[in-house]
């Protein structure tokens, strides 16, 4: 199964519904019976797991030490905001006020391939972060792949 890639902007409805795109739909194996998980991303995003990856995202939860307390606030603070979402027959999901609001998404979301995952962003927010990353995208690449 290939992964998650691509961008594109969509509007969300007054009801939280916004549509996956179809190249990020046809991504999605029939395993995740066209269900997402979404939970509260990084950096004031959105994720939306399909569900059969958010399994394996349970299975490496659940390897963590409840006796640990870094490992149970993770564990708390991940899970509290995640709920299960079905495609409706127009290909969209509906988001929670709170997961929107979180995001500050107003009238159009940033819908971000991230290979395991997909990610919902302001795109004034998501301009912002990028500009103030610190390194730029060849010293970046230089850094996390190696070289």
């Amino acid at each position: 199964m290939s992964g998650f890639k691509g961008q594109a902007t969509y509007s969300i409805d007054a009801k939280g519904r916004i549509a996956v795109p179809a190249k990020m739909r046809a991504c999605m194996s029939t395993d995740a019976r066209e269900t997402f998980v979404i939970t509260r991303g990084f950096e004031e995003c959105i994720y939306a797991y399909p569900l059969d990856r958010w399994r394996d995202i349970e299975r490496e939860i659940e390897g963590l030490n409840p006796y640990n307390r870094q490992d149970r606030a993770f564990t708390r603070r991940f899970l509290r905001w995640a709920e299960e979402v079905v495609l409706d027959k127009k290909g969209r999901i509906a988001i929670h006020r709170p997961l929107i609001e979180y995001a500050g998404i107003n009238q159009n979301a940033l819908i971000l391939g991230s290979q395991r995952h997909i990610e919902f962003w302001d795109p004034q927010k998501f301009d912002e972060y990028l500009a103030a990353e610190e390194a730029d995208y060849e010293t970046l690449a230089t850094h996390v792949m190696g070289g």
